[in-house]
């Protein structure tokens, strides 16, 4: 027995990789599904879990369930994640929380005020090969971090009914894989960045970013660039360059679809290169960090103010690229 979850919604990212984790999980179990779209009940079967909701208002009303799982539209995560704390539901949120900083404030503070743990779901960070990564910049190893690079693309193609190209829907990618990025350079880095010069692949009709680039800046100088994209073949890495050395992670934020355990190369200004390979389910390792803050009553180490922070990154490279123009974060 553990945590015992309600997953609102039956998407992909729930079916192939967040349920499973719970699964897996210690301290951890999903007890029911909900829809509202009538595939509960045949979603439920094919996952194996035992109850299930027809509504997402019926899992909320259900007293056995403690904590949901989030995994909808952009646009629809404020809306039930308020809910949710309301009816003292813990909630985990699939990323990017929500579509504004404004708005991940409201979420977080209604999960404040009615004393549940709230944690978006950024699984990568999770994954302990980044603990190799930020111990080797403490080390000195490369010397002074003076930027970082990091991408994350994968080919979606001619898919119009896909979610990722509805805008209305909070669609582009920027938020799908561009906030992975974004949120690695804060976390790696350690900081907050202070501007932002972003710009942007849209279509001439109009509709969402199919590709973005930008780079940021920081109190003390050091910069981060990122390239984000549903134009070109699956990449997902990140590299660190310092003075005397640099660190590379080419799985940074799914090595599990890479069939990959995580790997860290560290080369010196020699040319050596070192690699450290490391394992660890992030999926189950973010299931069971949650779990653990629940039970003990404890902020998770990603915060809701780190996720606010995020979004106003991200708020701040769309505004860029509307404007044409470096844009200072505040």
């Amino acid at each position: 027995m553990g945590l015992r979850f309600g997953i609102m919604g039956t998407a992909n990212i729930a079916r192939k990789a967040v349920i499973p984790a719970i699964q897996n999980a210690q301290g951890a179990e999903v007890v029911s599904v909900a829809s509202g779209s009538g595939k509960a009940k045949e979603f439920a079967e094919e996952m194996g879990i035992q109850h299930y909701h027809d509504s997402y208002e019926a899992m909320l009303e259900d007293d056995s369930i403690e904590a949901v799982y989030i995994p909808l539209p952009n646009t629809l995560h404020k809306k039930w994640t308020i809910a949710a704390a309301r009816k003292g539901k813990h909630v985990l949120c699939e990323k990017p929380a929500a579509i504004t900083a404004r708005d991940a404030m409201e979420m977080v503070e209604a999960c404040e005020e009615n004393g549940v743990v709230f944690m978006e779901a950024f699984m990568y960070q999770f994954h302990p090969q980044h603990d190799v990564v930020r111990d080797v910049i403490a080390s000195g190893e490369i010397g002074e971090v003076k930027h970082m690079r990091a991408n994350f693309s994968f080919y979606l193609g001619d898919r119009p009914d896909n979610i990722r190209l509805s805008s209305e829907l909070g669609g582009g990618s920027i938020w799908d894989v561009g906030c992975y990025c974004i949120h690695s350079s804060r976390f790696i880095l350690g900081n907050e960045p202070l501007k932002v010069y972003a710009e942007a692949t849209i279509p001439e009709n109009g509709g969402v970013d199919l590709s973005a680039s930008g780079i940021f800046t920081f109190a003390n100088g050091v910069t981060a660039s990122f390239d984000c994209s549903f134009e070109r073949q699956m990449s997902n890495s990140y590299e660190i360059l310092g003075t005397k050395g640099s660190i590379y992670v080419p799985y940074a934020y799914r090595p599990d679809a890479a069939g990959a355990k995580g790997v860290v190369q560290v080369k010196n200004n020699e040319g050596e290169v070192r690699e450290e390979n490391v394992d660890g389910e992030q999926y189950t390792l973010m299931v069971e960090h949650f779990a653990n803050c629940v039970e003990h009553n404890e902020i998770p180490s990603y915060s809701g103010e780190a996720t606010v922070n995020n979004l106003k990154a991200i708020e701040a490279c769309y505004e860029s690229i509307k404007q044409n123009r470096p844009v200072e974060l505040v």
